[in-house]
């Protein structure tokens, strides 16, 4: 079993930032793959970023590449998400998710989930 537990969420004027945090604890070295998806009021949970779980690979929707950045503290086994320029379309849960290996944007890669942390982003 993988554990996951995100931070960090919370209400941001439009251009601001905010950092998730994602701490990782458990059986971790099953893990290949670290995703960010969110999920907005009435819409399917999307991919967000996504990198690698022994590597530095990171993925990243088109619609937030250049102003979200995934990273990864190794000593901590934390996976951050960093968000700037946030807009209001950026506003959802946020969730993290640990998976196998395999095409990272497809959510049925995951086999563990956060609970979730909802940003809201005001215009």
């Amino acid at each position: 079993q993988v554990q996951l537990v995100e931070s960090g969420g919370g209400l941001v004027q439009a251009g601001g930032s905010l950092r998730l945090s994602c701490a990782v604890s458990g059986r971790t070295w099953s893990v290949a793959n670290m995703g960010w998806f969110r999920q907005a009021p009435g819409k399917e949970r999307e991919f967000v970023a996504a990198r690698s779980w022994s590597g530095d690979t990171t993925y990243y929707v088109n619609s937030v590449r250049g102003r979200f950045t995934v990273s990864k503290d190794n000593a901590k086994n934390t996976v951050y998400l960093q968000m700037n320029s946030l807009r209001p379309e950026d506003t959802a849960v946020y969730f993290c998710a640990a998976g196998r290996s395999g095409v990272v944007a497809d959510k049925t890669q995951y086999d563990y989930w956060g609970r979730g942390t909802q940003v809201t982003v005001s215009s």
